[in-house]
């Protein structure tokens, strides 16, 4: 549980990692992240200990990432970061996102 077992520091970095794998499966099926014209919304859920409060912290690593990537024009987005009491196999993070893409 992120707050506990797993430092702000390690989520933040799955996180991340979650958007680079995120990425790889939108190249495969779109052929290009070119194709994407924006990022709608991101909801982030975090394997909190009671008292973490700092999940759009661990969610920055999401979205740093993102805005990197595509810039602020492309790559800003809504976001939600709530903390959860567990996750399928402990993860620290699960994260889905809507993007829109062109043609």
């Amino acid at each position: 549980m992120v707050g506990d077992s797993v430092s702000l520091e390690e989520a933040r970095a799955s996180a991340r990692k979650v958007g680079l794998s995120m990425l790889g499966s939108l190249t495969r099926e779109l052929g290009s992240l070119d194709r994407i014209t924006g990022w709608c919304r991101v909801h982030g859920m975090v394997n909190s200990a009671p008292r973490f409060t700092a999940t759009p912290a661990v969610m920055n690593g999401f979205s740093d990432l993102i805005l990197e990537v595509f810039g602020p024009e492309v790559g800003r987005h809504a976001r939600t970061a709530i903390g959860v009491a567990a996750l399928p196999f402990d993860l620290p993070v699960e994260i889905e996102a809507e993007v829109t893409i062109e043609g």
